[in-house]
């Protein structure tokens, strides 16, 4: 009785797997959905990619109250940003923020990153902010308990100037291989795509 009272105390954290991916015009961001606590399952159906500004989101993973913390600073900095500015802050400004808190706490938070998004300045981005707070920008990143899983089909079947729908594909398919394989990942794959077919800096948003 005392192991199951231990487990249901314990600090709700997201084992879990997270997935940015770039491809010719924009970024596919995707994700697991369960909330496990100790061992047991909080949440099967949490949403683990949260939206930043318009055009830029991040997925979480680690502790989930750790990254819900870090999510809602950067989103307040970012609008006072964009406030400021008078036009949407930059993928790079955004992941750069996340990796400043990131960093500056690395002594008490625990959670991974990664930051996607598409700005008319250098289009579609995806950063990895690991555990101590350094950024890595990448033309794919994954993360989270499931991701070492996955290490080797990337190297396989990733490649340069995918079209849209193979990018979604690919985080579905990668995002399921590692629920099927992961005992801390699992519920639905959710995903989002960000990107702009137009001049003027209109952004068209899937999931």
């Amino acid at each position: 009785m005392d192991g199951i009272s231990a487990d249901l105390n314990a600090p709700h954290s997201m084992g879990t797997t997270i997935i940015g991916v770039t491809y010719d015009g924009g970024v596919v961001l995707g994700a697991d959905s369960r909330t496990s606590t100790g061992m047991y399952v909080a949440n099967r159906a949490s949403d683990k990619i949260t939206q930043l500004t318009d055009n830029v989101y991040v997925c979480r993973s680690g502790s989930a109250a750790d990254s819900q913390v870090v999510s809602d600073y950067v989103r307040y900095y970012l609008h006072q940003h964009t406030i400021q500015l008078g036009q949407p802050a930059t993928v790079k400004v955004a992941a750069n923020l996340v990796r400043l808190l990131a960093y500056n706490n690395k002594n008490m938070l625990q959670t991974g990153l990664i930051v996607g998004g598409w700005d008319k300045y250098e289009g579609g981005q995806i950063y990895g902010i690991p555990l101590g707070g350094t950024i890595l920008e990448q033309p794919f990143t994954i993360g989270g308990s499931g991701s070492s899983y996955l290490y080797g089909f990337f190297d396989q079947v990733w490649k340069e100037g995918m079209t849209q729908e193979e990018a979604e594909n690919l985080v579905v398919k990668a995002v399921s291989l590692a629920i099927a394989r992961d005992g801390a990942s699992g519920g639905v794959v959710r995903t989002v795509t960000v990107s702009s077919f137009s001049d003027d800096g209109l952004y068209f948003l899937f999931k």
